[in-house]
């Protein structure tokens, strides 16, 4: 059997030792030039990082620091280095809509941004709504009791704010397909939409 396996070999040109030699030393090749680093995306180009790198960010109006790795997500930065524990870690994927924050004054999913993303831009998040005079949308949504669980509130108090700070005149159906990318695993949409219709209609939630 050795022999016939030999012979069929050479009679190639090539032996199987030989070849699988080279493609073993091709993958290896291919392995080291592809993953060697992590790729954080910059604008203007791909920018190769290794290892822990500080930024430069503005968060809730303060210029902040942060150290992060290339993998750390804009979620993590906040929730961890800065204790905004407002957006919630629901889905890593953004689906929930839980983790919506604003950067550079657009509304995003800060568990699908990278940190390394937001060097030298604007973060906004639900914290920025509270406070001792707390944001009309956020007054809102106690007066109508539109959460239940809370993991989703501050997600969709910011996308309220957000889509109706550039429709301020909205309808009911607007505001739906507004806020539909955002969920609600306690099903209080009617409650959600009704502090949305009240902000329209101008009443008073103090």
């Amino acid at each position: 059997m050795t022999d016939s396996i030999h012979n069929s070999d050479t009679h190639s040109g090539v032996s199987r030792r030989a070849f699988l030699k080279g493609s073993g030393a091709a993958a290896a090749a291919t392995a080291v030039g592809t993953s060697t680093a992590p790729l954080a995306a910059q604008e203007g180009g791909t920018e190769v990082v290794r290892g822990e790198k500080t930024i430069s960010l503005t968060v809730n109006g303060q210029n902040r620091q942060a150290t992060v790795e290339p993998r750390t997500t804009l979620l993590e930065m906040l929730r961890y280095q800065f204790d905004l524990t407002g957006a919630k870690p629901v889905s890593l994927d953004g689906s929930s809509g839980a983790s919506t924050v604003w950067v550079d004054g657009k509304t995003v999913a800060a568990s699908t941004m990278l940190a390394l993303q937001c060097e030298g831009k604007a973060i906004r998040t639900v914290e920025s709504l509270g406070g001792d005079q707390p944001d009309p949308v956020a007054q809102a949504f106690v007066k109508h009791d539109a959460e239940q669980c809370g993991f989703c509130t501050p997600g969709f108090v910011v996308a309220v704010r957000a889509f109706l700070d550039k429709h301020p005149n909205a309808s009911e159906e607007e505001i739906r397909q507004g806020l539909n990318g955002n969920i609600c695993r306690c099903g209080t949409y009617a409650n959600i939409i009704d502090a949305a219709m009240s902000i329209v209609k101008g009443e008073s939630h103090g």
